[in-house]
């Protein structure tokens, strides 16, 4: 378990985490509504893209996409899909497949989503509007990577 008592803390776990990120990878956010996962999602496109882009919210769009130097990214919220036979639709593995994919809701696209991902569950701390903690779990692929992110915590 990550404690990440502010915003500043989420951005700076998501700016080490950015360079990790290959193609192929799949980064799952989970967490009750108002937990993070777009901030979360945000704080990595903008490591990533090494500025403060824009960076939408896909609540309404499902998938934003994000061509940037040395890895495109993906980003999808599931949380409007009712079957998961609609990922298909969406061109989730093309994502994945072309770069990085980050996606908010997993479990709304219950088997559809590889088992080998990093998994990430945002949590709110009570009585702290700013503060989460972040529970991470991590496919094989993960393996050699986690160990870069240890400063913010035991990770499995």
């Amino acid at each position: 378990m990550i404690d990440l008592p502010d915003l500043a803390a989420t951005e700076a776990f998501a700016a080490a985490l950015a360079p990790l990120l290959r193609r192929g990878d799949v980064v799952a956010l989970a967490g009750d509504l108002g937990a993070g996962k777009t901030a979360l999602a945000r704080a990595v496109i903008r490591a990533r893209a090494g500025s403060s882009i824009e960076v939408p919210s896909p609540t309404f769009t499902l998938l934003q996409t994000y061509p940037l130097p040395g890895l495109a990214l993906a980003h999808a919220d599931l949380y409007r899909i009712e079957d998961p036979d609609e990922m298909a639709e969406i061109g989730l593995e093309a994502a994945w497949e072309e770069g990085c994919l980050l996606v908010e809701w997993p479990e709304r696209g219950a088997g559809y989503l590889p088992a080998d991902r990093l998994d990430l569950r945002l949590e709110e701390v009570a009585g702290d509007l700013d503060a989460r903690r972040l529970r991470v779990e991590a496919g094989p692929i993960w393996a050699g990577r986690l160990s870069l992110l240890t400063r913010f915590g035991a990770i499995p």
